[in-house]
This record gives structure tokens, sequence and C-alpha cells, in this order.
């Protein structure tokens, strides 16, 4: 049933990673998913100057549309158009222009035979939200959605959603693309002990002062690499070297050119469980020895010890800089690598996607109003 859908996705952006760390996940779902016969277009608002920072051009797997966001009327036409040609509408959180016009207008087009679906790219956040604000016009929206999907979050996340209402509520985890994560050779650029990459966020910032900025305070002759937007103002140890925003094409370099790469989950992930973020599998997609902070989940995608390293703090991630020789950490990273591989690529999720997809009952009817 699933084969050759048609499928119109609107999210943050496809084309460029600028403030849009869901890019590499797009990316990796949507064209496995064009790969297992879907016709796949993204819409996306031109917003937060992410044209202007492209990192890849219109893929061949997609077709792009790039729509204004200055109009609210003209968002709802392009919803309009999309819904014509599509047979499954999809709306990610977090596109970050009209989010709740394009919640409530594509379930306007929910018609028998056509699916409406919400992809849930930072569940923790959304949940809270609507959790502390029972007026937000999302959470009556939740049931007339055919399936949420999230990229995270496990059994607390779907309890979470399943109570709100949900119809089905199905994780999709982050995973590896191994056409674009790959081992390289390292870069100069990125050499050090410890390389971290992750934006500036008031959901990351406490946690990335104590898992990396303690560590560089705690050895204060090791060299930190730090990469990742907003962080230029951010006082810093001597031993750290910002190098900032740095492009998909570079992240297989960034990952193979230090010692040991560091995960840090944002505060309300961690709370959750069950959320490995991109950056987890992108390091084990280039062999990169992994540290990560602690959180429930981990073992399902990386055995602690053997393919992954977790620390609970800076004093812990220091203790393992200062313990971990090149040659374990090459085993660790070579390990990693396989386990990924074997269980967690992009292919792995489309098929996924497919077998939902093909359990959930066929729409009947809009439940908003009439179809237009």
């Amino acid at each position: 049933m699933t084969r050759g859908l048609r499928i119109a996705f609107f999210g943050s952006s496809l084309v460029s990673a600028y403030w849009n760390g869901a890019a590499t996940y797009y990316r990796g779902v949507l064209r496995a998913l064009a790969l297992r016969g879907h016709s796949v277009t993204f819409y996306e608002p031109d917003a937060f100057d992410r044209q202007k920072h492209r990192d890849i051009a219109d893929p061949d797997w997609a077709r792009v549309v790039v729509y204004p966001a200055s109009d609210p009327g003209i968002v709802y036409k392009v919803v309009r158009k999309a819904a014509r040609d599509a047979d499954i509408l999809i709306k990610a959180s977090g596109v970050g222009v009209h989010d709740a016009l394009l919640e409530a207008a594509v379930l306007e087009f929910r018609r028998s035979g056509r699916f409406v679906a919400f992809w849930d790219v930072d569940a923790p956040a959304t949940l809270d939200r609507v959790q502390e604000d029972t007026a937000d016009p999302f959470r009556a929206l939740i049931p007339q959605y055919d399936v949420i999907f999230t990229y995270g979050g496990g059994g607390p996340v779907v309890d979470a959603y399943m109570e709100l209402g949900a119809r089905a509520c199905v994780p999709v985890y982050n995973a590896l693309d191994p056409d674009t994560h790959f081992p390289v050779v390292p870069d100069a650029r990125f050499e050090g002990d410890l390389g971290f990459l992750g934006n500036r966020l008031p959901d990351r910032e406490h946690r990335v002062d104590e898992f990396f900025f303690r560590a560089a305070e705690l050895i204060p002759d090791g060299a930190f690499l730090l990469g990742g937007n907003g962080w230029a103002d951010r006082p810093m140890p001597p031993n750290v070297r910002y190098v900032g925003h740095v492009y998909t094409s570079d992240h297989n370099a960034f990952n193979c050119s230090p010692k040991v790469v560091l995960n840090i989950n944002r505060a309300s992930m961690a709370r959750y469980g069950f959320s490995p973020p991109t950056r987890v599998f992108e390091a084990a997609g280039a062999r990169a020895c992994l540290i990560t902070d602690a959180w429930v989940g981990i073992e399902l995608f990386l055995e602690p010890g053997r393919e992954v390293l977790v620390a609970r703090g800076g004093a812990e991630v220091a203790e393992l800089l200062r313990s971990i020789s090149t040659a374990d950490a090459l085993r660790i990273g070579a390990a990693a690598h396989r386990r990924i591989l074997e269980e967690h690529t992009y292919a792995h999720r489309a098929a996924q996607v497919d077998a939902v997809l093909d359990s959930l009952p066929i729409p009947v009817a809009s439940l908003s109003g009439s179809a237009r």
C-alpha cells in the first residue's frame, strides 16, 4: 500500500543546516524513503537566512519548494496546492514560521485515502509546551493526525502523546546515512584532544558549560575544539579553539580529526531519554570515538564501554580523556561504526515508516471540516 506515495513534507529546511539541526535527519529519512519508491516534495520557508547558507543543492531525490514566509495567506495557498498532488501531508515541528497555521491547515485537507502526519523533531519541547499550556492550539489538534512520528523519546514520549489523544505515536530515531557520513583523512583544521559540535541553545548551554568547558578547565594542557553557531561572545578557557559554523561538508573531517568527540544532549532530551541526536550517528559513521553525556536508552544504540563512552559530568569527561589511549579510541570508534551500519541506518528507519503506514487505517474523511 505504501509503495509510490507522493509525500508533501513541511519542515524547516532541507537544503540548509544553518541554525537547523534537523537538516541531517530530514535528508537521511526522506532520501531513504525516496529510494524505496516514494516521491518527496519538501516545502520550506525563506527565513532565517538559510537560503544564503545552503550547504547542499536541491537533491535529485526530492523536489524543494521555497515559499515566502511573510504572508500567512500565501502560506495557506502553498498548503492547498501541495495537498492536490499528495497522498500524505506531513507537518514537522519547528518550521519556525507560521507553525500554528501549518499544523491546522494540513488537517483541513485530510480526506479519504490521504494521510496527515505530524513529525516531531523536538518532542520533549513540544510536550513540555502543551502540558504547561492547556490552551496551546496544537494540543487540540493532536487526536486529528493519523500518526505522530517523533525522532526520539521512546516510551515516555509515546505515553505522553497517547495520553493527549494521539491515534498512534511512533519514534523514528536518528540514524546514519553511510553515503554522507563516513571516515575521511584527518584535517589539521580540526585537530585536538576533544571536539564538540553544537549550536548555542538555552536548553543546552549549561550542559555544555559542565561537560565541555569544565573538562577543558580540568585539563589545561589539552586541546579542545568547539564548532557551531552562537559561541563567539562566550568567554572560553585558553585551550579551547572556536571554529564557528561547521558546514555539513566538513562534518566528517570534524569527527575524524580529534582524538575523541563529545555529544551533549539538550536538557529536555536527556530528561526524556531515548533521544540520540544526529551527532551520535554522524560520529559513529566517521568511526570516531565518542563520549556522550548519560541518558536513559543509550544502550539501545551503542554499548557503553565498548562502542561508546558515557560521562555524567565534566570531571568524568576529563578522566576519560586522560585515561584513553589512541589505540582504545580507534577500537571504540570501529566498534561503533560496525553496530550502526548493522542496525541504525536511514534505510532501516524508512522501512519502519513504511511498515507504520501499512498498519494505519485508511483515512475516510476530513476531521476538521470538508476537504477543499
